[in-house]
């Protein structure tokens, strides 16, 4: 998943459980122009930023095996 796709999830997620980027970012305890920046794909989160984020707004991280040509 690339940045921007990230960034795309959790807006969407923010918009449909009808959550602003201020409510949001105080709720997750990160900044506003992270979660702004976030949102427009111009900022790489650390997983614990994503963590706290994922927690909120009711979505999972997962990590899985990419498959290979071998």
């Amino acid at each position: 998943m690339t940045i921007e796709e990230i960034g795309t999830v959790i807006r969407e997620r923010r918009k449909l459980l009808g959550i602003t980027q201020p409510d949001l970012a105080e709720m997750a305890q990160v900044s506003i122009n992270t979660l702004y920046k976030l949102e427009r794909g111009e900022f790489n989160p650390s997983v614990k930023i994503l963590n706290q984020l994922a927690e909120v707004l009711g979505l999972e991280l997962s990590l899985g095996l990419k498959k290979t040509d071998r």
